[in-house]
């Protein structure tokens, strides 16, 4: 395995859209307060909101890297306007920071030049992981709809790449050309007015019986159910998974990183570790279906308790030896 000391956090991209101030000032704390490694930042799912982050990007970068942050700058799920292209290619060719890439269009511009995988690309088995890595990925997010067995399979097939996992979010579903989050209210993808700017924890989707199922985020669809692996961040260890991401929700992510924090290394027991995020975000249920080969909002109990002192060292024995 590529990872020969214990497993990490991960902050990934905020996805909505938050006004600038609130946006600087989020990551200006994660900065100072939160146990995370790897922040990675920058607009993926609109480029009309650029304006709202770009101005406040480099004091950002800079805090971040003051506090000992390891920054990814991630690229656009969605390119579909010359603009937005050129945005891409001067990311890549401008950047000294090491480039996420969360649409296949960025991969030409990466390769041979080490960079990340996001996981809005589809990686479903250790062949595209293996591909992916001789073009330079040295670090792949899974999607977050994958299984633990296909999970382990990748990450045994695929060595000398760090592996991530989508431990806690609302998961990232589709993306579309058009905008429904504006449609929703009123408006036009041209003339939007930032409208998702209204709901910075998505706008929930409801089934004609009044059932919540899916959040809109302007041109992206999240789920509603917000995706937990608290309770089996051990066992992906013992996978070979060394980083945990945890995707950003309009709650207190710095309490939210510090509770994975303290179940990754045995801290926490992490059932009552459960207790406790279910208080830290209380807007949608959790989930972590998808992980059990199940359909993604379920939620899964465990059949054993974790122990809760056991320590990551203990868990994740084959991580510094494989």
């Amino acid at each position: 395995m590529v990872n020969s000391g214990p497993p990490t956090l991960s902050l990934g991209p905020v996805l909505y859209l938050w006004e600038g101030d609130k946006w600087r000032d989020f990551y200006y704390r994660i900065a100072d307060e939160a146990p995370v490694h790897h922040v990675i930042i920058g607009e993926t799912v609109c480029s009309k909101r650029l304006h709202f982050t770009e101005p406040h990007l480099p004091a950002v970068i800079e805090r971040l890297e003051a506090a000992g942050k390891h920054v990814v700058l991630s690229t656009l799920a969605l390119v579909t306007l010359e603009r937005e292209s050129q945005y891409v290619r001067s990311l890549v060719a401008d950047s000294h920071f090491p480039i996420e890439a969360n649409d296949l269009s960025a991969l030409a511009l990466l390769e041979g030049r080490p960079h990340s995988i996001g996981p809005l690309i589809n990686i479903y088995n250790a062949a595209t992981a293996r591909l992916l890595a001789r073009r330079g990925a040295s670090s792949i997010c899974l999607p977050p709809e994958l299984p633990a067995s296909s999970i382990a399979e990748i990450a045994a097939g695929t060595p000398d790449t760090a592996f991530e996992v989508h431990a806690f979010g609302r998961m990232p579903l589709a993306i579309s050309a058009r905008c429904a989050h504006a449609r929703a209210k009123g408006h036009i993808k041209d003339n939007c007015q930032f409208v998702c700017a209204e709901d910075p924890d998505g706008l929930p989707v409801k089934t004609l019986d009044r059932q919540s199922f899916l959040a809109l985020n302007g041109v992206q669809t999240v789920s509603f159910t917000c995706q937990s692996l608290l309770t089996e961040l051990l066992d992906l260890v013992s996978m070979g998974v060394s980083r945990f991401r945890l995707s950003p929700q309009d709650c207190d992510m710095v309490a939210v990183a510090s509770l994975y924090d303290d179940v990754l290394h045995g801290r926490t027991d992490a059932e009552g570790g459960i207790a406790r995020l279910r208080q830290l975000y209380p807007a949608a249920p959790l989930s972590n279906g998808f992980h059990h080969g199940q359909e993604g909002a379920a939620w899964v109990a465990r059949a054993r308790n974790i122990p809760a002192k056991k320590s990551v060292a203990q868990s994740s024995g084959c991580v510094a030896s494989c």
